[in-house]
This record gives structure tokens, sequence and C-alpha cells, in this order.
């Protein structure tokens, strides 16, 4: 018996809403419903149920808190001290990172939540590997950060601090302020957004490979079925590293968008 090797094929994953050539749609539900607009792939049912098991997750927990907390409430009150203490008030200082502490744990615990599929059997791939989800989350952090900043500073103010360096000669103003501006209010989501998915679909891939590798050599029955103990072994470890990156990519968007805040009130020390 020899193996097949089947090159990974993300299209039904990534771009769902494949035609037949009966003309039906294939990889969605609800795809007839008011022409498409609650149409739902399995990338699209994997985020609502994790971000559903995220609020059934605390909803549960803070039920009845009690002041010395046991059980499902005490490892929650961990998770959230460890958002507050190492990130929102580490970056913010206490009385701010209270203030934006419902914004970056409502970030943290959705990027880690959507995260996680990737190494959950039946599941297998982070709908973080398509843009939607990253970018809608970096423009939720794009949007907060502006607020921060409009409203400690007024618009105007706010603009300007943003992207005028002080003591510069005038004619360089002309080149620095476009700079400034496409630094702070294009690059600060987009790059947001594409470490996510990178990252994510990166150890997708890799995922893919090894395990695909892993199926060819086992069933070649000859000298190189050795290799699909090599080959597994490898899809092991990296599976405990993308446990690792998992968190990980959480905890360095959640604190990028405290920098972010950070950086926007206390715009005029610029």
């Amino acid at each position: 018996m020899k193996g097949e090797f089947h090159a990974p094929n993300l299209d039904h994953e990534l771009f769902p809403g494949h035609v037949t050539d009966a003309g039906d749609v294939v990889n969605l539900l609800f795809a007839d419903v008011a022409n498409g607009w609650f149409a739902l792939d399995r990338l699209m049912l994997i985020r609502l149920v994790m971000a559903l098991l995220v609020a059934v997750f605390f909803l549960v927990a803070m039920r009845s808190p009690k002041l010395i907390p046991s059980g499902v409430q005490n490892f929650a009150e961990i998770c959230l001290d460890f958002v507050r203490i190492h990130i929102a008030e580490d970056i913010l200082g206490k009385k701010e990172g209270r203030r934006f502490l419902p914004v970056i744990a409502t970030i943290f615990f959705l990027v880690f939540a959507t995260n996680l599929p990737t190494v959950i059997p039946g599941m297998n791939i982070s709908p973080n590997v398509r843009i939607g989800m990253p970018l809608v989350l970096a423009l939720f952090g794009y949007v907060v950060f502006i607020y921060a900043g409009v409203k400690r500073y007024g618009f105007g103010k706010y603009m300007k601090s943003s992207l005028v360096i002080p003591n510069l000669p005038p004619a360089l103003h002309i080149l620095v302020v476009p700079i400034e501006f496409f630094s702070t209010f294009i690059m600060r989501p987009a790059t947001l957004t594409l470490r996510l998915l990178a990252n994510l679909l990166a150890g997708h891939i890799i995922l893919v490979l090894l395990f695909s590798a892993t199926n060819f050599f086992f069933w070649q029955m000859n000298g190189w079925t050795a290799m699909a103990g090599v080959t597994i072994l490898a899809a092991i470890a990296f599976t405990l590293f993308e446990l690792l990156v998992v968190f990980l990519q959480a905890y360095i968007f959640a604190l990028l968008i405290a920098v972010y805040i950070e950086l926007s009130l206390h715009a005029d020390e610029h």
C-alpha cells in the first residue's frame, strides 16, 4: 500500500460558499436566508461558539460573587487579575488601567479564546486565520485609543499632538506629518491585524503539513514508514508550541492596545 500526499487546501475554510454545477451553495448554513446576510461557515461558527463560551464562563463565575472566592470564581479572578496587573495597570497605571480594563480584558480573552481552536481536536483551526476577526478586534482597539486621546485633549489638540513634532524646522513638517499620520492611524491597526493573522495562519499550515506528512509516510510500508514517527513527534511538539503562541498572541495584542491607549493619553508629551 502506498501513501498519497494531498496538498493542504484552505479554500473551503477561508473562502466558503462554493457554488456547485447545480447552483447549490455548499459549506454555508442559512445561505438562503435574507439573501445570505446571515450565512455562517465553519470559521464563523467557531467564532460564535468560542465567544459564547467566554461569556458563559464569566457569567457562571461571577453570578454570585463571594468576598473570599473559590472554585470557578477564583479561577476567573486570577485570569482577570493577570490582565489587570500585568497589562492594564503595568502600562496605564492604576487609575487609567482600571478605567480601560473592560476593553483590554475583552480583547485579551476574545483573542485567546479564538486562538485556542487551532489545537482543539474537531475544530483544528483558529478563526483568526481569516482577516475578519483580527481586523474587527484591531479596529475596536483603534477606536478606543483615539477616543482616549480625543476625550482628554479634544480632537484638534489630540491630532496636533499626535502628528506635529515640536521644535522641527517648519519645512520638515511637510514630510513628517504624513509619516506620523500613516504610522499612528494606519499602521497601528494594520500591524495588529496582520501580526495575529499571520502567526495563526502559519501555525495552522505547519500543523497541517506535519500531520499530512505523517499520514503519507505511515502508509508507504517501506523504509520511509519510519519517518512517520519523526513527523508525528514533530507535530506533537509543534502543537505544544502552538499553545504558547495562542497565549502570547493574545497577550501581545492586548498589550499593544494598552500601549496605544497610553500614547494617546500622553500625546502632548510626544
